[in-house]
């Protein structure tokens, strides 16, 4: 009997019937039609792009932007008795050889590569050589520079339409404005695709921000209200080990994940979250994308993301399993400053760009129209001191003179220097009495950082070779003497890249090529932020449908869950008569704070503050001495 999509799908899924726009995207791909597909977070993306393949001759070629995205679609297919093989970092011209042999010769159906591995000589030969079935390129949104996550990489994905025209490409992402949907059409040059996009509606899953004074404390409530798996989003690495370790302390069971944890940790840290042997990861946002726990039933956001697009990406990792969950950001007074801080006073504008490349090109002394082919080696710190600029703002000019190909930056740009003391306070001041050489340099490291005794700290060896007045040099001496003798834990990457050069300087004139890129990108980041702050600071339409107008969705119905929907609730006059008499049954029993009261009634802190300040008004409650609230005799 000849196979369908939908005998394929039961066969190696186990499922008898597609949801939403499966169905109609994998027919499509199946008649030769190009197509996007815009599906929300746990729409079932991978069916669309893995179907097709099953039911045709040939191999699909996947591009994806993670190592940990693509061996988990690889184990996942080989887990199904599918033939997949992965292209990852850390292999041998050798294997990589191998690999493509067996992808040529050995009957596999599936590709899976990142935008970098494509780039290489090896790869496009041999891809140009396969029977290609179809070209799929997943996270698409990777494609546009207006998307939350551009790869510069990813526009070269093309190359695969150049190699082989007649064969159909499936872009797929979860998150995609109309701009950034029309530039993956444009840079992937599909031929009339087919858009699908499904609605992003999520009715499951109950949107949340909080106006909490204290964050720690209300994070410890949720998280101990319930047994149930949850995500805690944060900024910073060091922030989510602070976070991981306070909810331990407090019995309950959590791990953190970021960038910087070597990988087999990392695996390590996942497995245990997979298993609920760890209930809460607590983790950057290089957590999560191609994880799939379907029984995430809390999302938490500690701070602000930057965009819409990244929250609704975060937040849906919660409830895939089609049980109710939520998804919640904490927000306190500070955040919005801080918000602006990190991503708005750091974007380098086109001033900025031509004086940071006219800097570049003194501090190599590369003559006016000379191309300078040779690699410089680089320290990124020393750089900025020289010239007394802005870390962060380097940083982000470099990566937009990278990006638009003025430059090429080696890949250990980011590379850090971090330090954390291991032994007790008394035995470093007695360390410090018996090596006064060292004692300077080490007073100054605990001046400046606070928490280097809980964690492992990032630090900038330049700056505390400026406080202390010695060479940089000699920073890392004490510091790699330190370590020697058991007072620290020092990691020592070495900051020095490489940098060069790939145009002719001609100052002005060369960043006058891309000058209105620059201020669209960062006109784009700006209004990313705002939609953000607008998003926060609405607190008169639902949460659902704030999010579904931001994607293009118009109309429907409020959820009637979410904090402003229940705020509009709590407003009617029976509500209100139900929430006072809670109040007051509450006191009667014993005095109570504020906020005990928040976490007693669970209701939004402001609806309290108010009910209470109306019964203090008519002379019901009155305030103790310990700032209690307790009902008037």
């Amino acid at each position: 009997m000849k196979e369908t999509a939908v005998s394929i799908l039961e066969k190696y899924w186990g499922f008898t019937s597609f949801r939403g726009s499966q169905k109609q995207i994998i027919e499509s791909v199946l008649n030769g039609q190009d197509v996007l597909a815009l599906l929300p977070t746990g729409g079932g993306k991978s069916v669309c792009d893995q179907v097709p393949p099953l039911l045709t001759d040939g191999i699909c070629v996947v591009v994806s932007p993670l190592i940990a995205l693509i061996r988990d679609q690889v184990s996942q297919l080989k887990s199904r008795g599918i033939k997949a093989v992965a292209l990852t970092g850390g292999i041998s011209f050798e294997e990589t050889n191998n690999l493509l042999d067996n992808c040529l010769y050995g009957g596999y159906k599936f590709l899976y590569l990142s935008p970098e591995r494509l780039q290489q000589q090896i790869v496009q030969d041999r891809i140009g050589q396969m029977n290609v079935s179809l070209i799929a390129i997943d996270e698409a949104h990777c494609i546009s520079q207006w998307g939350i996550d551009f790869r510069p990489a990813y526009l070269e994905c093309s190359i695969l339409r150049m190699m082989h025209p007649e064969v159909p490409c499936i872009a797929l992402t979860a998150t995609a404005t109309q701009r950034v949907s029309k530039d993956i059409v444009t840079n992937l040059e599909l031929r009339s695709p087919l858009l699908i996009k499904d609605s992003f509606l999520r009715e499951n899953l109950i949107y949340k921000v909080s106006y909490q004074e204290n964050k720690n404390q209300r994070l410890i409530q949720m998280c101990k209200s319930d047994e149930a798996s949850c995500i805690v989003y944060v900024r910073s690495r060091r922030r989510s080990e602070e976070l991981a370790s306070l909810l331990n302390q407090k019995g309950i069971s959590a791990s953190h994940f970021h960038g910087g944890i070597p990988r087999d940790e990392k695996e390590k840290k996942l497995q245990q979250w997979l298993g609920n042997k760890k209930r809460i990861m607590v983790a950057t946002s290089a957590f999560g994308m191609g994880i799939d726990k379907p029984d995430v039933a809390r999302v938490i956001h500690y701070e602000m993301p930057e965009s819409i697009e990244n929250y609704f990406q975060e937040a849906g990792r919660a409830g895939r399993n089609g049980a109710q969950a939520e998804a919640v950001l904490l927000i306190s007074g500070s955040d919005e400053q801080r918000l602006l801080n990190q991503f708005i006073k750091v974007l380098p504008d086109v001033a900025f760009i031509k004086l940071l490349y006219n800097k570049l090109n003194n501090y190599f002394q590369v003559p006016y129209g000379i191309l300078e082919e040779e690699n410089h080696p680089f320290n990124f710190n020393n750089f900025c001191d020289a010239y007394e600029l802005n870390t962060s703002l380097v940083y982000n000019g470099m990566r937009l003179l990278d990006q638009n190909s003025v430059i090429a930056l080696s890949q250990n740009f980011s590379n850090k220097t971090s330090v954390q003391f291991l032994a007790s306070k008394n035995a470093i001041f007695s360390y410090l009495e018996k090596h006064p050489k060292e004692a300077q340099i080490l007073q100054v490291l605990l001046r400046t950082y606070g928490g280097v005794f809980e964690f492992d700290t990032k630090i900038n060896t330049l700056l505390i070779a400026k406080k202390s007045e010695v060479a940089e040099s000699a920073v890392f001496t004490a510091l790699k003497k330190a370590e020697m003798d058991g007072i620290i834990a020092f990691n020592h990457e070495k900051q020095d890249m490489e940098l060069t050069f790939l145009v002719p300087r001609e100052d002005d004139r060369t960043i006058n090529v891309f000058a209105h890129k620059i201020r669209d990108l960062n006109q784009g980041k700006i209004d990313n932020v705002n939609a953000m702050l607008t998003y926060v600071k609405n607190r008169k339409e639902c949460r659902t449908l704030q999010l579904l107008a931001y994607f293009g969705e118009k109309g429907g119905a409020a959820c009637g869950k979410c904090d402003v929907c229940l705020k509009k609730i709590l407003n009617s006059p029976e509500e209100l008569k139900t929430l006072d008499s809670d109040i007051l049954a509450l006191l009667k029993e014993q005095s109570v704070s504020s906020q005990g009261l928040v976490e007693f009634l669970g209701h939004e802190r402001e609806v309290i503050l108010k009910e209470l300040q109306f019964l203090l008004e008519e002379g019901k409650i009155k305030i103790t001495s310990n700032n209690e609230y307790t009902v008037s005799k």
